[in-house]
This record gives C-alpha cells, structure tokens and sequence, in this order.
C-alpha cells in the first residue's frame, strides 16, 4: 500500500470528523498531550466522551486498583486502565450510540525529569472497534523517549497517540503499514521496541511479525517475544537479571544447536559470580542473517516456530556489533551476562578486532567486548582441512595481540564450554536445511525429535508436501 504520511492535525481532524468513531482518552504522566491534539483541531464532541488524567497515585488507585509491583509505567497498568474504561464506556453509551465503533486510549508515561536520572519511557494502549456492536481489538505498545527534554517528549507522545488512533482505523487492512505509520514525524524522537496487536479483525496475523517489523524498519534495535509466540518487553523480566545470549541463524536448530544453548547456560548458572535463581537465557536472530539472501517472512517464522518448540525466548536485533547489544542491556542493569558462540565466531571477533584497530588502542578496542561483567562460552569445532578439535586453548591467534587474548584466559573471560557432545560437530545447520529441502534421508537425526516432527506437520524450511497421485 502507498501511502502519505499526513501532518499530526490531520489525522486528527479526519477522526474527529468521522463520526461513526467515539471514545475516550485516559493519560499519565505526560500531560494530555494526546487528546489536546484532538480538541485544538476541532470537532472534538464528535469524538471525545471522556478525557481525564488520574496524576495521583492514591487517586489512580482507586480508579485502576493498586500494583503489586509498585510501578505506574508498567504493562499491567495499560491494560488495567483500558479495562476500567471501555467498560464504562459500553456500559454507558452502547444503547445510546448503538452505530457507534467505540475505542479507549490510554497510556502511562515517565517524561524525562529535570535532573535527567529518567530517559523517558510509557506503556501506550488502544482498545477499538471496527465494527459496532463487535468484540474490541487491541494495541498495546512500549516507547522510549529519545528528545531530551521534557516538553519536547510530552510533545512527541501527542504525535504518537494521534498515529496509533488513525493507523488503526485507517491502515487495519495493512498490518505492516500500521506498525510503519506509527513512526510519522517521529524518527530520531523516540522508539517502540515492544508492540502487540490482537482482536477478531487480525486472528491471522502472527504477532512475531510485529517484532520482526519493528527492528527491520528501524523502530528499535532489539524486540523479544516468548516460545508461545507472545511479544514481550525486556522492563518486565531482565532488570537487574543474570543473563545469557547465544546468537544463531537456527535454520535449523540442530543437535548441536541445543547442545551448545543447554551446556553454555548451565555452566553460566553454576558461575560463582551468578546467581541461578535469577538466570533468564535469550536466543538471538540478528537482522543481518535473516537478511542474507532476502528476508523471508516465512522462513523467519519457520525458524521462530522451531526455537518456540524448544521453549525458548527470541531476540530480533540490530546489532551485529555486539557492543550496540551490551549498551543495549545497560539500561536493565544486567548483573552478569553470558555470550554463548562457536570457536570459529571468537576467532573472527578477535582477528576483526586485530585488523580494524592496528593503528588504534587494541586495549580499548578489546576492552568494548571485553567487559568486567561479560564473559564469553565458547563451543568447540573441528578445524577445516585437518580435522584437528579448535578450543580456546588453541586458537590461531595473531602473534602481536597473544598477550591481550592470554589475560582474557586467564582472568577467565572466554572459557570452553565444557562437557560438549563430540559425536554432534559433524553437523552443520546449511547441510540439514539442504537435506530437508531435497527430502534427503537422514536428516531427522540431526535435530531433535519433536522438531523433526515440527517441520513434516508444518512443512518448514520448504520441506516438500507430499505430492498425491489420482487415477483417471
């Protein structure tokens, strides 16, 4: 669909305007910033029931009902709010605007304050819908504030409510240009790096989709979702974590691939310096590799089905440069965190450091990856041509930088994974996607059982339909 992004005041207008459209606004945090827009424009009372803002805490409470948490700029309470709202407004004007398509916006933000100790960041909900007399569907997504002041951001979550009003009851037929239209006069002001969207009008739209969007058209660098299929924020379960990541192109998950996730995180777990208790382990897919060769939504979903299987937590990134992902974590104030990867992976992340830095400090080009808090599992491989087992403890290293690489072994940075399966190093993931394409025999004992079974019930990976033959 092509599109022009129109201004703030216009989409604005065109909602007040139509008047099968009725609901109301509930803000924290920021102002009304977003049902100002609709009441400047004009022709509000066609729009707008109820606007209100329960600043307050006590107050809030007794309107929305308490957190166990403790936080207002939380998940649940978005979704208390739009509760507690689209009730009322059924319950109070459904015989009265019997025509009407109702929906509740909501949101709870923290603006940047004047010391600058909080970025700025809100939970932001619509519950609409497109039909009268019809179950709601609902929008619910996460922000950070990028402008650095507080007027300014109050300013950009306007925007941002106007587009998420318009684009679902103008762009509903276009999931895809939804999510994009979001962002309209807002790139460089903010990000939305968690989004989900649900109801009777998009029952078949996977919602691992709106991740994946979000970091292909630059929204935001990471965006998560669970092995049931759910999107889900890093504010809600990383904060103050002990965490470990293994990036993979899991096209196939392998034998080897659940040997190497399975031993890594147990070894991180047993760390004097994690506590196992508070352990979370993440698989990651970089947008590159989904990228290689074209990005394929199928094949994407094909491997996010298979990881899901193994029960598993995804992450989507941008951040090929693993220090954009460390800065990533810092505002979660992860404990410590783990890196699983194969041995040929910290071969090249070592010589790329070498290479791109000779004229450079190496010390601080190392220490970027190298941090007190990270520590790096390195799975084993055996070395092209000779066969021989490739370890940490034998890595080809460049001469000029074996100083630096042998502190890093000693103050145990990069260790072995240990207690590896030998037997699964013979497998390599491109070799099994050719064996299931081709329906080559044999491939099923590479990767798990209940994976095996996945890919024949669903046909991933274009594992061949069976082909039925009829007599005339």
């Amino acid at each position: 669909m092509r599109r022009q992004a129109l201004e703030t005041e216009q989409k604005a207008l065109e909602i007040n305007l139509n008047d099968k459209i009725y609901g109301t606004f509930s803000e924290i945090g920021a102002g009304q910033e977003v049902a100002r827009y609709f009441f400047q424009v004009g022709a509000a009372a066609g729009t707008i029931a109820k606007t209100m803002s329960a600043y307050d805490k006590v107050y809030s409470d007794k309107i929305y009902g308490t957190e166990a948490s403790g936080r207002y700029v939380c998940e649940s309470r978005v979704y208390k709010m739009l509760d507690h709202e689209y009730g009322l407004m059924l319950s109070r004007l459904r015989h009265e605007k019997p025509e009407t398509n109702f929906f509740v916006f909501a949101d709870t933000v923290a603006a940047i304050n004047y010391q600058k100790t909080i970025k700025g960041h809100g939970w932001l909900g619509l519950r609409f819908q497109l039909y009268p007399n019809r179950e709601a569907n609902e929008i619910v997504l996460h922000v950070n504030m990028q402008d650095n002041d507080n007027g300014l951001q109050q300013q950009a979550i306007g925007i941002l409510g106007v587009n998420l009003v318009y684009a679902c009851f103008h762009y509903h037929n276009d999931p895809e240009i939804l999510v994009q239209s979001l962002m309209d006069h807002l790139h460089g002001r903010l990000n939305i790096d968690m989004l989900r969207l649900s109801g009777p009008d998009f029952k078949s739209l996977d919602n691992r989709l709106l991740s994946l969007w979000l970091v292909k058209h630059n929204m935001c660098d990471v965006a998560m979702f669970n092995a049931e299929g759910k999107n889900i924020h890093s504010s809600e379960f990383l904060y103050k974590k002990h965490l470990m990541v293994v990036r993979g192109s899991y096209r196939p998950a392998t034998l080897v691939n659940q040997d190497m996730l399975n031993k890594s995180f147990e070894q991180f777990k047993k760390d004097e310096q994690v506590e196992a208790k508070k352990t979370f382990f993440l698989v990651e897919i970089t947008l590159d590799n989904l990228k290689k060769g074209g990005l394929d939504e199928k094949d994407f979903l094909d491997r996010a089905a298979v990881l899901g299987k193994m029960g598993y937590t995804v992450m989507i990134s941008n951040c090929e440069d693993r220090h954009k992902l460390f800065k990533y974590f810092e505002d979660y104030k992860i404990k410590k965190l783990g890196i699983g990867l194969g041995v040929n992976e910290l071969l090249s992340i070592i010589n790329e450091k070498y290479f791109q830095n000779q004229n450079d400090s190496l010390l601080s080009a190392f220490g970027e990856l190298f941090r007190k808090n990270v520590k790096l599992y390195a799975y084993p491989a055996f070395q092209e041509g000779s066969g021989e087992l490739m370890t940490t403890k034998n890595l080809p290293i460049p001469k000029e930088i074996e100083f630096i690489y042998k502190y890093l072994l000693d103050s145990n940075s990069v260790v072995d994974v240990e207690g590896f399966e030998q037997d699964y190093l013979h497998i390599y993931s491109t070799e099994v996607l050719r064996m299931i394409q081709e329906n080559e025999e044999g491939w099923e004992k590479m990767v798990p059982e209940y994976v095996a079974t996945l890919v024949k019930e669903k046909f991933l990976f274009n594992y061949p339909c069976e082909t039925m033959e009829f007599e005339y």
